[in-house]
């Protein structure tokens, strides 16, 4: 492995550097981006029953705020809870909008990576048959050896670029649709809990 990335010369760097941040985020997001993680399990009915029974306080606000992010946006909305209804969405939405920052981080790195790769790839493929030609301008095409070292670097960069490209474009795509969903689900909960608390208040009222 050493001497393929040796042989594709100085290009192989970027390119080695680029594979090694792609795979870092792709693992770091499979993790952040777990469904329990983001979109705990009962969480909304947890939170609405502890507004019914009276038990909530600003502890657990905070602790709701700090556990996931759909605990943030929950919290937002339970902290204006006694406020308008417009109120509480305008907090929520405020609070989604850093919510889905969260979520999206690395991933414009990533897409930039499944984007610059394969140009990597191609200047070095470029490079390489430079060193070709200038053999051959310099020795004629009688020494096969002296022309396998630009024909490599231009083959083993090319492949090296688009080794990385793919996985990272699948990567990014596939997170690209996993927040979306997220946030969709995530809006869903919020305004379960929203109509249920103006329910609650017009019957106070």
């Amino acid at each position: 492995m050493v001497e393929i990335v040796k042989a594709g010369g100085l290009l192989m760097a970027p390119i080695v550097l680029c594979a090694i941040l792609a795979l870092g985020i792709i693992l770091e997001r499979y993790w952040t981006l777990q469904q329990k993680r983001v979109i705990p399990e009962d969480l909304t009915s947890k939170v609405w029953g502890w507004v019914k029974r009276d038990q909530l306080d600003q502890k657990q606000i905070q602790s709701l705020h700090q556990g996931s992010a759909l605990g943030q946006i929950l919290a937002a909305g339970l902290i204006n809870r006694d406020r308008e209804r417009a109120v509480m969405k305008d907090s929520i939405e405020d609070t989604g909008r850093h919510v889905v920052h969260e979520l999206e981080r690395y991933l414009e790195t990533l897409g930039t990576i499944a984007a610059v790769t394969p140009l990597l790839g191609l200047l070095g493929t470029v490079l390489g048959m430079v060193q070709v030609f200038t053999e051959i301008t310099a020795q004629g095409v009688g020494n096969p050896a002296a022309l396998a070292g630009g024909i490599s670097k231009a083959l083993i960069t090319t492949a090296a670029g688009l080794s990385v490209a793919i996985p990272a474009l699948v990567g990014y795509r596939y997170y690209r649709t996993r927040v979306d969903t997220l946030v969709v689900d995530m809006e869903k909960e919020a305004i379960k809990l929203v109509e249920a608390l103006h329910r609650r208040q017009e019957k106070s009222n």
